[in-house]
């Protein structure tokens, strides 16, 4: 090591697989290729998107490096999520899991290797990591506990081995609601967990980490500017088996009713409205290294175009008086609009991929709504979308997702305000459901709009707001709240996983606009 090896600050991610050594003696040919499957076609790229640095992999495990720690946690997020989704279809005893562990010290870098106190405190943490799970030093949690929409569980000042002082460790939380069995519907920010009850260490284990690749804007760029043709599939074909076959703009029979009368809104007093914070954009360097490469398919690509239903506009009265951040409930004016009959599917997201233009690829049956996709992702859709059908495709505000929603009703639920079996894909709600994934789009019955799976459970669905914590100062006029830079999205309606107060047509949550998660959705909607 040369004397004059440079010394930095950096976030330094070691990982190694748990019960490696058991799954070599059950299949050493076979683990090995698996696991050199992951360090090539997952871990590397990963690292190389979070703007890190692979040091070295050995057979069980990987050393990087990252200028910032957000980026770390993030990648380390986007692995262990990733990991969950190939153990899918695979019995448990075959499953890969990592243990991360991240630390932020200073270490001394060679060209090919990186040493010092810092690569050894996240040895450490790593180490003590359970299978699927992320620590992370107290340094880390001081720089990302605000920055990153998950929580954080303290586990104390340990001392470990080899290190003069005790280190303060956190588990990373991927799951929001993990947080809040003492906290109405998660709303939670890092930082405030000792305020709720203490999520016992392992529970969960890599079960929540359905987290994503981060993805960037140069991706939905590239989406718009490809020159691939596509080949438009009819509408129809998006159709559930069972379902008539109809044209792409329909109108649905109940759509030209008039809104529900608007109720007296309620007020409370004014508070102050935290924006998001703004983030500085990437470097051109940055975002030149980020950019994918511009891929055109070999044969014409099919699209299937969803199926829309076309609504009148008019006012309702949005929000309610159930949670704060529904309030206060206003008289709201949306403009007549289109919106997707039903989520956008597994079947239509595969075509995305098919066009290397989704980098995303989806497990679940083809008529299942696509699930596990961020704010970005749904992006890269539309835009691709857009391009390939020459139609403006977006996503729906929350006020046109709202109105949709309510179809003119103004009870909790379009069909009235207690659950009704059969209606919804949600826990506890009345009807067969599925832990790992939700029902067929069209199962369950449409609202008065002709509208399938959007009020009652399935997935939760990405709209195009920026998240503010309730509607003083939102608009009125139905377009979309927004603010400069703002890293968190609102999302709405229940999904299969939640209860029945989540699906409520008023329910709101938010999550970060870059992280996926096993329970988002979308629908796609057209100004007319």
């Amino acid at each position: 090591m040369s004397e004059k090896s440079p010394r930095k600050l950096a976030a330094i991610m070691i990982a190694d697989i748990a019960g490696y050594s058991r799954l070599m003696g059950a299949d050493e040919r076979g683990t090995h290729m698996r696991v050199q499957g992951v360090l090539r076609e997952l871990v590397e790229p990963s690292i190389a998107e979070h703007r890190g640095r692979t040091i070295r992999t050995s057979g069980d495990g990987f050393l990087a490096i990252f200028d910032s720690p957000v980026e770390a946690v993030r990648c380390a997020i986007v692995i262990q999520q990733s990991m969950v989704g190939r153990n899918l279809e695979l019995a448990k005893d075959r499953w890969i899991r990592f243990r991360i562990g991240v630390n932020l010290g200073d270490v001394i870098v060679e060209p090919d290797d990186i040493y010092g106190e810092g690569v050894n405190v996240a040895a450490r943490l790593e180490q003590l990591a359970e299978p699927g799970d992320i620590y992370i030093s107290g340094g880390v949690y001081e720089q990302i506990r605000y920055k990153l929409v998950c929580g954080y569980q303290s586990l104390g000042d340990r001392r470990v081995k080899n290190i003069q002082d005790p280190v303060p460790i956190y588990r990373v939380l991927p799951d929001p609601a993990a947080m809040a069995t003492a906290v109405r519907r998660g709303r939670v920010r890092a930082g405030v967990l000792a305020a709720v009850v203490v999520i016992a260490m392992g529970i969960g284990g890599s079960g929540w980490y359905f987290w994503q690749r981060e993805q960037n804007l140069q991706a939905i760029a590239a989406a718009k500017s490809s020159s691939a043709q596509p080949v438009l599939a009819p509408s129809a074909t998006s159709a559930p088996p069972g379902e008539p076959r109809t044209t792409a703009d329909t109108v649905g029979a109940a759509a030209s009713a008039p809104p529900a009368p608007l109720s007296q809104s309620s007020s409370s007093p004014d508070s102050a409205q935290r924006a998001p914070e703004p983030e500085p954009p990437p470097s051109k360097q940055a975002a030149a290294a980020l950019r994918p490469p511009q891929i055109t398919p070999s044969e014409p690509v099919a699209v299937t175009q969803p199926e829309m239903i076309a609504l009148p506009g008019g006012t309702f009265r949005m929000g309610s008086n159930d949670d704060p951040s529904e309030q206060p409930p206003r008289g709201v004016t949306v403009k007549p609009f289109l919106i997707g009959k039903y989520p956008i599917t597994v079947r239509q997201w595969r075509e995305c991929v098919n066009a290397k233009v989704c980098t995303y690829v989806p497990a679940g049956s083809d008529d299942a709504p696509i699930s596990n996709v961020s704010w970005d992702d749904a992006h890269q859709y539309l835009a691709w979308l857009s391009q390939a059908t020459q139609q403006p495709y977006r996503l729906p505000t929350e006020a046109e997702w709202e109105y949709a929603a309510r179809g003119g009703t103004e009870t909790k639920y379009w069909w009235g305000n207690t659950v009704k079996p059969g209606f919804a894909d949600c826990k506890g709600c009345g009807g067969p459901q599925d832990s790992v994934q939700p029902v067929k789009v069209g199962t369950h019955p449409p609202n008065p709009f002709g509208l399938f799976d959007i009020g009652s459970g399935g997935v939760t669905e990405w709209v195009e707001d920026c998240w503010f914590k309730d509607y003083r100062g939102a608009p009125i006029d139905g377009s979309a709240r927004l603010a400069p830079n703002c890293r968190e999205r609102v999302l709405r309606g229940g999904s299969w996983r939640n209860d029945a107060s989540y699906v409520r047509a008023a329910s709101r949550d938010y999550y970060d606009a870059s992280v996926r998660y096993p329970t988002h959705g979308f629908r796609v909607a057209r100004s007319r």
